[in-house]
């Protein structure tokens, strides 16, 4: 379970910091939090995996939106996980939801997207900042999977 979360973070970590710099296209952002999707997902499992272990839980739902709950309500009290299943529930949507492509090939890529008439606008600082938090959530998961 580790490896697949570390395999993803790694591409991950590689559309950030290589090919984001070089290509500035809204597309690689877009990849990018795709590949953040899959790497939270095989959080999600991890977590609820480990929550069954400690018999927090008495068993692991299919329905992803049954799961990202259940995820919510028994690690409520662990900032970590708040914080990312906030924005993993942003990632999940963002396909659907209307994006405005702004400044591609330039120094200033970035996209704006509108969820429920508010704008998102998710820029290199934008992606950094979601990167501090996972690496934080990948750290917990970790630190319970060890």
């Amino acid at each position: 379970m580790l490896e697949q979360i570390m395999k993803e973070k790694i591409s991950a970590d590689h559309l950030l910091y290589v090919s984001l710099k070089y290509t500035k296209t809204c597309d690689v952002i877009l990849n990018l939090l795709r590949r953040w999707t899959i790497m939270i997902d095989h959080c999600l499992e991890a977590l609820l995996l480990y929550a069954k272990k400690k018999k927090k839980i008495k068993e692991i739902p299919i329905a992803p939106r049954q799961k990202i709950e259940l995820v919510k309500k028994t690690f409520k009290l662990t900032p970590q996980v708040i914080e990312t299943m906030k924005i993993y529930e942003l990632f999940k949507k963002m396909d659907a939801l209307p994006k405005i492509r702004e400044h591609e090939f330039r120094k200033d890529v970035r996209l704006r997207v509108d969820e429920n008439s508010k704008e998102i606008i998710i820029n290199l600082d934008q992606l950094k900042e979601y990167s501090k938090i996972l690496e934080n959530f990948i750290s917990y998961i970790k630190q319970i999977l060890s």
